[in-house]
């Protein structure tokens, strides 16, 4: 596994340098949350609750594996949380979005953050239709881009399993009527 994520790495053992990751890594975190949950809220109160279990192992973790242990953990207490809440949450789109403003300096996260502007709702809704094993595989493999060993590994599962995860995430993705293909590959099939 790679010893950061997009560049960012850092050497457990001292705070500070808990601390520089975590500020590195937040946008990215916060972007495959927001995949997973469908709700930039959520996401962020996942993101935290992620960092503050690793900063608890901190002092633990193997230098080469921090982005794979903290994304790893991410999905983990994402697909936990999913589990333990037998209730199923519907988009509310009629809600009206707040306009959020960016800190001073944090012009990047902000851009990276609403990496959906104009998008998220049609996007995050038709991943509602999926179980959130199915949407985990789909986030990490193709939002994250990860190959499907990676995610075998990080979900703690076979590559037969991911595969099929995928393709039966796909398979409703395509069956839902709300799901477009705005981009179609040129000589691919419908």
């Amino acid at each position: 596994m790679p010893a950061g994520e997009g560049g960012v790495t850092a050497a457990p053992g001292r705070g500070g340098d808990f601390t520089t990751y975590a500020t590195a890594a937040w946008p990215r975190l916060v972007r495959t949350a927001h995949l997973l949950t469908g709700d930039l809220q959520e996401a962020e109160d996942l993101v935290l609750a992620t960092l503050a279990r690793v900063r608890t192992r901190w002092r633990r973790i193997p230098r080469d594996d921090v982005a794979f242990y903290v994304r790893r953990a991410l999905v983990e207490h994402h697909l936990g949380r999913t589990r333990r809440r037998r209730v199923t949450r519907l988009p509310a789109p009629f809600l009206p979005a707040r306009p959020r403003r960016p800190a001073p300096g944090r012009a990047e996260a902000a851009a990276e953050r609403d990496c959906f502007a104009g998008r998220a709702p049609a996007a995050l809704a038709t991943l509602t239709v999926l179980t959130a094993r199915q949407r985990a595989v789909l986030v990490l493999r193709y939002g994250d881009g990860l190959s499907e060993a990676e995610t075998a590994q990080l979900l703690g599962c076979a590559g037969g399993t991911v595969r099929t995860l995928a393709r039966r995430g796909l398979e409703a993705l395509r069956a839902d009527p709300s799901f477009v293909l705005r981009h179609p590959v040129p000589g691919a099939r419908p």
